[in-house]
């Protein structure tokens, strides 16, 4: 099994910049695809990112194209998502999620392994 817990979220200015972070246990991590979501209160998870086991694919929401990038070292275990021009509307709580096999990368039931969540709080 693979856990993974978040880290990196922050009050920020909007226009402001972070990096959150994704580390993951378990040994075969480097073969699971990844996907980054948010959710705010009231609404639906949101797909934000995805990048496949050998990071040849990426994939990004409408919303954060040109402003997000994820990336992943799998020698360290480790999935990011840098976040810039951050906006008041990408307040939300972030979720890391992982997946054997993906069908489709916004669709959140195709994820075997979530993380806790990280807030993220962009002022205006």
């Amino acid at each position: 099994q693979v856990q993974l817990v978040e880290s990196g979220g922050a009050l920020v200015q909007a226009g402001g910049s972070l990096r959150l972070s994704c580390a993951a246990s378990g040994r075969t991590f480097s073969s699971y695809h990844m996907g980054w979501f948010r959710q705010a209160p009231g609404k639906e998870r949101d797909f934000v990112a995805g990048i496949s086991w050998n990071t040849i694919s990426t994939f990004y929401a409408d919303s954060v194209k040109g402003r997000f990038a994820i990336s992943r070292d799998n020698a360290k275990n480790m999935v990011y998502l840098q976040m810039n021009d951050l906006k008041p509307e990408d307040t939300a709580s972030y979720y890391c999620a992982a997946a054997r096999t993906v069908r489709r990368w916004s669709n959140d039931n195709d994820y075997n392994y979530w993380g806790q969540g990280t807030q993220v709080t962009v002022s205006s």
